[in-house]
């Protein structure tokens, strides 16, 4: 009888060190599973933090997310800078690796491994537009894109070179949408739609010798007749995306730039108003957009566009 209790807790003691031999192994899941190809792993990148000196980055675009591993490291959006993520130590040494993640406005994503090192060897590191420059043949990248809400499931990459393309060819597909005032000359170039999003090209040409300070710029539906003693009805619809954004047109020169708008139909009893305000000056320019311009519209031809990439 004792041998055979011995036998029982012998054969007890193999069966708990088996489970723990596949308690330690990396492959070991509950269920059924699939190993991710080393082709799907986005390779995070190094970056050494220290407690007495901060840490900057720079990105090719504004910031939208960062999420940190742990509390032991610091980050933050640099003031009046979007782009610039500023991360340090939050204790004076700590010894086990821990990460953080960034993802930016053009969509695309950033991983980073950190370590604690009492002297940094990169303090200011510049990192790479990824969507921009990105070979065909990397499959071990380390950005890559995540798609945003307002763009409508579209990627931020084709919206971004959309806007390229149309800022490159320049050209004018409509001649009667302008406003001339004190010297300045605004006009909407041309209108595009491609997957839910209208493109706007405007171009303000500044023809005086004085500088345009612009304070805003603003799209709003309002009534197309307003009655004396009632109150004035504007939805504003705020741009998603713009491509060369300046607020600043020096005299005697032209700007241009792209604009990207949800998509949106106006009622036949309103009209569609662009504003650009003057800071601290009345220069203010209006164009007014009808519901016939944005139904004519001209559709982005992606394979014409994509050829043109290619060529150039």
């Amino acid at each position: 009888m004792n041998k055979i209790i011995k036998l029982f807790f012998m054969i007890q003691i193999l069966l708990m060190g088996n489970t723990k031999i596949n308690a330690q192994d990396k492959e070991f899941y509950k269920g059924l599973t699939k190993k991710i190809p080393s082709e799907r792993m986005i390779i995070p990148y190094g970056v050494q933090v220290t407690f007495n000196k901060t840490t900057h980055l720079i990105f090719p675009s504004a910031i939208r997310y960062v999420d940190l591993g742990s509390d032991r490291i610091i980050a933050g959006k640099a003031e009046e800078a979007e782009n610039v993520l500023r991360v340090k130590a939050a204790v004076e040494v700590f010894s086990e690796e821990t990460n953080f993640s960034v993802i930016c406005e053009d969509g695309s994503f950033y991983s980073f491994n950190v370590k604690y090192a009492q002297e940094p060897d990169l303090l200011n590191i510049e990192m790479k537009d990824f969507i921009a420059v990105r070979e065909k043949a990397d499959s071990l990248h380390s950005g890559m894109e995540a798609r945003f809400k307002e763009l409508g499931g579209e990627s931020a990459s084709q919206v971004k070179l959309i806007m390229h393309s149309i800022y490159k060819n320049n050209e004018k597909k409509i001649r009667h949408l302008s406003c001339k005032r004190f010297g300045i000359k605004t006009m909407i170039k041309s209108i595009y739609v491609d997957r839910g999003l209208l493109y706007f090209h405007l171009q303000v040409k500044n023809k005086t010798n004085l500088l345009l300070n612009v304070d805003f710029i603003r799209f709003k539906i309002v009534d197309k007749k307003v009655m004396k003693r009632t109150a004035i009805q504007e939805t504003v619809i705020t741009p998603i995306r713009s491509f060369n954004e300046e607020l600043v047109v020096n005299g005697n020169s032209t700007l241009r730039t792209v604009y990207v708008l949800p998509l949106f139909i106006i009622p036949d009893d309103k009209i569609l108003e662009l504003d650009i305000f003057e800071k601290n000056g009345g220069r203010h320019q209006t164009i007014r957009i009808k519901n016939r311009n944005l139904m004519s519209a001209k559709v982005i031809d992606r394979l014409k566009m994509e050829r043109r990439r290619i060529l150039n």
